[in-house]
């Protein structure tokens, strides 16, 4: 894995203080025994893995103390008046505030009722900093069954370095049973993955935080386009219910929504941190084995994700909230596209160059249409809004000015909003960008297979079609 050299802001992710760690009272956990789920405990050095076939109702024989060794049993004093909290408020007043100073800020508000959730990627820099506060913590996963190996291998890793004991929340036997044999193990290919999603991780998820009053996520704002640009580091949940259950029982703790991932490597490096070995294979963000990829260079990390559908779709339901209503309504019922320019009016368009011609609905029409071109094309189907548009701009203009007087034409045709069902149906749209070349005597355009979307490679494949 390549790591950036430490910089200027990393000092910023440590720089909190840590004044407040003297050994106080036992602290014991509140949680319910015949609560369905349970949380990590950090006060057990070695232990017992639980069988995966254990029933959710069955009581964890783990200490249900979730006190970390770094603390010492300490107990913190906890802020039990969060009821009426302005959060948006408080959100505000953290604006500036860094990743460490946030977390002591949740953990000191919800002591008990509070946990990290954890998905085995990058976010282990969250159980970094809860262990960095001093204060007693809690850490849960969703266990879907179809993890990548290297995953089990991390949680395992992460346990014996903080000597913690994670607790996973796993889907329903029955309703993963009905999912399978009705419509098999791949169906999200074909309908998208929003049903697999709420079998195997939403309703998990909504199990366990039904036993919390605020949970701690790992989302940052430069994650995903259209989702994710706009959290605060600390809000009302707007999608799941609390302990005490109703709109507004659970806050959601966001405290590296300001950190830029280059920063929240550097702090994992700097701090020793172990890291998922699937990231030394080029993988950022990391989901389920088969919706996961490695990214290429240029690529944005989302890009890894459920690959086959829109960049603006990319949430697995567990932060829906983070999508616009607006742009909800025009997602169709499997999660798979938004058929909108998604309040794009405002939004530049992009690959513009004197070496590009930008296609009307009718001059793309008239191109698709022609059998015996006088000469052959390479059309990107793009839409502005879309980060990994924007991403291989540079080279597509780059692309532009290297063609440019040797008989290739290159084009740009808007494909999102109104234009959306057309390019989907005629131009084998399926995620943006799309990119096609137009031969010079076929009708049928060749779509370039790959995500590599650099300049040379794009050149090759002209070169090996023209």
């Amino acid at each position: 894995m390549a790591f950036v050299a430490t910089s200027p802001s990393t000092q910023s992710l440590l720089h909190a203080s840590l004044s407040s760690h003297e050994p106080k009272a036992q602290w014991t956990s509140s949680v319910n025994p015949s609560d369905q789920f349970s949380f990590a405990s950090t006060a057990v050095a070695s232990f017992q893995r639980p069988s995966l076939a254990k029933p959710l109702s069955v009581e964890s024989k783990r200490s249900k103390s979730v006190v970390p060794l770094a603390a010492k049993m300490a107990s913190p004093d906890v802020d039990n008046n969060v009821v009426g909290e302005d959060y948006e408020k408080l959100a505000k007043e953290l604006e500036n505030a860094s990743p460490l100073q946030i977390m002591k800020k949740a953990l000191d508000k919800f002591g008990n009722d509070i946990a990290i959730a954890f998905s085995g990627a990058e976010d282990v820099a969250l159980i970094e900093y809860a262990k960095l506060t001093g204060r007693p913590f809690r850490v849960f996963s969703l266990d879907t069954g179809r993890l990548n190996p290297e995953t089990y291998q991390f949680f395992d890793t992460v346990e014996k370095h903080y000597g913690i004991h994670i607790e996973y929340m796993f889907p329903d036997a029955v309703e993963v049973q009905a999912l399978v044999r009705g419509k098999g193990l791949f169906s999200f290919y074909e309908d998208g993955h929003q049903e697999c999603c709420r079998v195997r991780k939403v309703r998990p998820l909504r199990r366990a935080l039904k036993g919390l009053r605020a949970w701690i996520t790992g989302q940052r704002k430069d994650q995903s386009p259209g989702t994710r640009a706009e959290i605060p580091v600390v809000q009302v949940d707007p999608s799941f219910e609390g302990i005490d259950g109703g709109i507004g029982s659970l806050v959601k703790w966001n405290p590296v929504a300001n950190v830029e991932g280059h920063d929240i490597w550097n702090f994992l490096q700097v701090m020793n941190v172990p890291v998922n070995p699937l990231h030394s294979q080029g993988y950022i963000s990391i989901g389920c084995e088969p919706c996961t990829r490695p990214v290429l260079p240029g690529q944005h990390e989302r890009e890894g994700r459920w690959w086959w559908e829109d960049a603006k779709a990319k949430e697995c339901g567990l932060h829906n909230g983070n999508i616009k209503e607006k742009e909800a309504l025009h997602l169709n019922g499997n999660g798979n596209g938004i058929s909108t320019t998604n309040g794009s009016a405002n939004v530049p368009d992009i690959f513009n160059s004197k070496n590009l011609v930008s296609l009307s609905r009718t001059g793309i029409e008239n191109l698709a249409r022609l059998e015996n071109r006088s000469e052959p094309w390479l059309v990107v189907l793009y839409a502005p809004w879309c980060r990994f548009c924007q991403a291989m701009e540079g080279s597509y203009i780059e692309l532009a000015e290297i063609l440019a007087g040797t008989g290739v034409k290159v084009g740009k045709f808007r494909a999102d909003g109104e234009q959306k069902k057309y390019a989907q149906q005629e131009l084998k749209l399926g995620s943006f960008p799309t990119i096609l070349f137009f031969p010079k005597h076929s009708s049928k355009p060749v779509k370039y297979p790959s995500e590599n979307r650099d300049a040379a490679s794009l050149l090759a494949f002209v070169n090996a079609l023209r």
